[in-house]
């Protein structure tokens, strides 16, 4: 491809169906932005999905028809739609404006924008060629007000099927053609596949807007965070996510098989007389949340299994009144109980997740640590299900368990059960593929409970020390480093309750923290990447 972008040929591709979410005026004006760009494309293929005999009837009046090309037919999925864009297409470069959602309306200057980051030939010297280049947008929301959508850069560890790309994605056409195009077998994970496909031989090109910079609006409803999102999205599209993914691990060398570097979690002789008193210790931090550490320490002192303890890492210093309120439940306190449970305190005055779960495992006396927040609870039978599953198999250096969700009423103070999420049960912890899969997912599992000895082994908690993780993502890095040598163990049934509240932190998040969080994750799953390609490469070796 010539480096002068001013003579480079751009094809253009968009579908149209009887289905679009919206009217025909707002498709034709889509169309004609596509066709009035200052970098005249190509062609405008416009793929119909109503059948082979339909017509060009979307045409905006006054229009140029020699300048769209009408690809009808009948197509089983989107895959198979932009496919025959991509057989049609006679550019260099082919800009696919993804409208079947939302219509979506180029800039006059878009194309000839996309073009100078993809041909730039510093891009390219020493390293692999651009092969796709996507940018940031403007939305419009249903109140019509317009928002700026600023996307990530991309690096290899941004492998949640969730990153954001934008609408309208220009592509090297012969970058395309090479690994295929979209894989018609995919319903939902066509995208999230040629993504992966493609970045593992070509580099991505963002451009990013700090002003005015919008290269297309996108006309739909803001997307609304939700934690829970991925277990709505049904089993069929998990599957197909998950599907991609591994391919692309064992495309890319980071793949596990099941049981690569399992090794038994070992104990020296003498060492379970330590745990006669003491066989799991529970450990909560918390800040400033006085209300609802007592429901946590009760839920403890309620379980079937009598030999564990409640550690309390209040991270608020002295004057945070969690501490006093956890002191109730200690010797000399009002709740205090000779034959529940030890309740212990630690204070700390930095808030940090990872010095609170390491400083309350560091005095620990129980051989598991078990999770649990200071706003959730433990179901009665618990620790005695997360000890079942490590006795069963001596390689399990992890158990996740299932939880239910439940909702605090801050006026009346009662909690409800919600079923309308069902017992989140993180199906995607197989025994055969759910390490691999957990690069994709965002969510580790709750509860989690571990041998304290591989928690030591795996370098601890993280402090806050992975660019972006502000009190997030350090439970995640743990797993994603325990996962790599030892079977994570699963319980199925519901043995924690996550309780969401006014408070809680895990909803109405603002974009800004949403992208913060990812990309914490995103680094951790980078890393992870480059572990698991040196363990298979050591492996290798040996064998």
């Amino acid at each position: 491809m010539s480096a002068n972008f001013e003579n480079v040929r751009v094809s253009i591709g968009m579908v149209f169906t009887d289905k679009l979410p919206y009217d025909r005026a707002a498709f034709q004006a889509g169309l004609q932005a596509a066709l009035a760009q200052d970098h005249a494309p190509a062609e405008v293929l416009v793929v119909d999905g109503r059948g082979p005999a339909a017509q060009p009837d979307f045409l905006p009046a006054g229009v140029d028809a020699s300048r769209v090309r009408h690809v009808p037919g009948t197509y089983a999925n989107r895959a198979a739609m932009y496919n025959a864009a991509l057989r049609s297409a006679t550019g260099d470069l082919l800009l696919l404006l993804y409208n079947e959602p939302a219509q979506v309306v180029l800039r006059r200057s878009a194309v000839r924008t996309m073009v100078m980051a993809a041909t730039r030939v510093d891009r390219a010297v020493g390293g692999p060629e651009i092969g796709f280049v996507y940018a940031d947008y403007e939305r419009i929301e249903p109140n019509g007000q317009r928002k700026d959508v600023h996307l990530l850069d991309w690096h290899a560890g941004r492998l949640r099927d969730t990153v954001d790309f934008g609408s309208a994605i220009l592509y090297r056409t012969a970058a395309l053609r090479e690994v295929g195009g979209f894989d018609e077998r995919y319903h939902a994970a066509d995208l999230y596949d040629l993504r992966l496909k493609l970045t593992e031989k070509y580099a991505p090109a963002h451009i990013a807007n700090r002003y005015a910079g919008a290269l297309y609006t996108v006309t739909a409803p803001a997307r609304v965070h939700n934690v829970f999102d991925y277990l709505l999205a049904g089993k069929s599209t998990q599957l197909e996510m998950e599907r991609a993914l591994t391919e692309h691990l064992k495309r890319s060398g980071a793949h596990f098989a099941r049981g690569t570097g399992v090794q038994p979690v070992r104990y020296v002789p003498g060492d379970e007389k330590r745990f006669a008193e003491c066989i799991a210790s529970v450990v909560t931090p918390v800040n400033n949340r006085p209300g609802f550490i007592g429901r946590a320490i009760e839920s403890v002192q309620a379980q079937t299994v009598r030999q564990v303890e409640m550690i309390v890492v209040v991270n608020g210093g002295e004057s945070d009144p969690t501490a006093a309120e956890v002191r109730r439940y200690m010797p000399g306190g009002d709740r205090h109980r000779a034959d529940a449970p030890p309740v212990r305190l630690i204070v700390v005055d930095v808030n940090n997740l990872g010095l609170c779960l390491n400083s309350g495992i560091a005095a620990a006396r129980g051989k598991y640590y078990v999770q649990l927040d200071s706003d959730d609870r433990l179901k009665p039978d618990a620790v005695a299900k997360l000890l079942a599953v490590f006795d069963s198999d001596s390689t399990i250096g992890m158990v996740v368990g299932s939880y239910e969700v439940w909702t605090l009423d801050e006026a009346t103070q009662t909690l409800r059960r919600n079923e309308e999420i069902p017992v989140v049960t993180h199906d995607e912890w197989t025994a055969d593929n759910g390490r691999n899969n957990l690069l994709r997912i965002n969510g580790a599992g709750a509860p989690r409970s571990a041998h304290i000895q591989v928690i030591r082994d795996a370098g601890w908690f993280g402090p806050n020390d992975t660019p972006g993780s502000r009190n997030y993502g350090e439970d995640y890095d743990l797993v994603l480093r325990i996962s790599e040598r030892h079977t994570i163990g699963r319980v199925w049934d519901p043995i924690y309750e996550v309780i969401r509240h006014a408070g809680g932190t895990d909803h109405a998040i603002d974009q800004a923290t949403i992208d913060r969080n990812d990309s914490a994750k995103d680094q951790m799953r980078l890393e992870a990447l480059h572990r698991r390609r040196e363990l298979n490469h050591k492996g290798r070796a040996k064998a």
